[in-house]
């Protein structure tokens, strides 16, 4: 199955000048949601991971199908201020803005491999952030897995050049 036919492109979406890559045109959509999945999941039993964890909020959407299936606890990284219990948090810089997020200081301990989901990955920030809390509660990342590489931006080569393993099931130009 060919998944770009099933990725809508948005310019100037969220400002002026990004090229937005939407996923929902892919989720509802059953069958490409389902071989998406499927994708991920045959990546993911490649993967040695104690647990797996996905970046607000649309890599929720692909990693609870990873943990669910592989029996995997699952590992939510939230935006600031939306855990109750003690978190450890990351500032980091997004292309438009900056940004928190957080994960709780009991969800992962030390040694855990830890598998990181998200829908996309772009210049990186969101990822690196991701990693420093796994590593800061201990554990290590068992590697990336997203849906879409946006190759000509630095976020695949920066986690590369930090030893991380990525993975993605398709790529696109980020602008």
């Amino acid at each position: 199955m060919d998944l770009k036919k099933h990725i809508r492109s948005i310019p100037d979406y969220p400002k002026k000048g990004i090229l937005f890559r939407d996923i929902t045109t892919l989720i509802k959509d059953a069958s490409a949601f389902k071989y998406t999945n499927d994708k991920i999941i045959e990546l993911a039993k490649n993967i040695d991971f104690d647990k797996v964890s996905a970046i607000e909020s649309r890599g929720f959407i692909f990693a609870s199908t990873v943990s669910y299936l592989l029996k995997k606890p699952f590992i939510l990284l939230r935006k600031k201020n939306k855990l109750p219990a003690e978190t450890h948090s990351v500032d980091f810089k997004l292309e438009y803005g900056d940004a928190t997020i957080e994960v709780h200081k009991d969800s992962i301990s030390k040694g855990d491999k830890v598998l990181v989901i998200d829908d996309l990955i772009a210049t990186g920030g969101t990822a690196e952030a991701a990693a420093k809390l796994i590593e800061i509660s201990g554990g290590k990342v068992a590697g990336f897995i997203f849906v879409i590489n946006l190759f000509d931006l630095p976020g695949s080569k920066l986690l590369k050049d930090k030893g991380y393993k990525i993975h993605s099931l398709i790529e696109f130009p980020g602008h």
